[in-house]
């Protein structure tokens, strides 16, 4: 069973992309797959609107997303990470957000698949909360089955993130309750 991992910040090598890895490594010591998708590595344009996805099936706009439909339908569970920007998520995770629709449009192709949330803020209470309940809402949106760190919503820390214990134990949390659920799937399917 694969993972897919999103970092949803446009600076590489940073708190959000190494919460991504720390994440995935926790998966890969529990035999899961993984997959790596670092918005710093892909420009997204944001939707126009323009309803070619409802005619089309597929989205109008040739940038870095058509190469990305295939990785997330591909994932059994997705986990997103974003750093806290002016109190939500970051405008580049918003875009590949919104660009997902036409796998919502051609038969909600993310529906059923495991999700779960991590956002770094610059203090204990920078806006976390908020960014994770923007990133359940779009996973809702799509019908996945959405999970937190087993005791509140998902990965909460602020910056910086590898000095921040109880932040890592909320991610290390959520990365385990992702996989305790693909466990739960994989046996009733055995």
């Amino acid at each position: 069973m694969k993972i897919t991992g999103i970092s949803g910040s446009p600076r590489k090598h940073q708190n959000s992309e190494q919460l991504v890895n720390t994440a995935l490594g926790i998966a890969e010591d529990r035999g899961f797959e993984v997959d790596r998708i670092f918005l710093s590595e892909h420009t997204i344009t944001p939707c126009t609107g323009c309803g070619g996805c409802a005619d089309a099936g597929e989205c109008t706009i040739r940038d870095a997303m058509p190469g990305l439909y295939s990785r997330l339908e591909d994932a059994d569970a997705i986990i997103v990470a974003s750093p806290v920007y002016f109190g939500c998520m970051t405008a580049q995770l918003k875009a590949l957000f919104d660009r997902t629709l036409p796998l919502r449009k051609r038969g909600f192709l993310l529906s059923g698949k495991i999700g779960g949330a991590i956002a770094v803020g610059g203090s204990r209470n920078g806006g976390q909360e908020k960014t994770i309940q923007a990133i359940h809402a779009w996973m809702h949106i799509h019908g996945m089955i959405v999970v937190g760190d087993n005791s509140h919503f998902g990965g909460i820390v602020y910056a910086p993130a590898e000095s921040d214990i109880m932040g890592m134990q909320t991610v290390a949390g959520t990365i385990n309750k992702i996989c305790d659920v693909l466990e739960m799937i994989r046996s009733d399917t055995q």
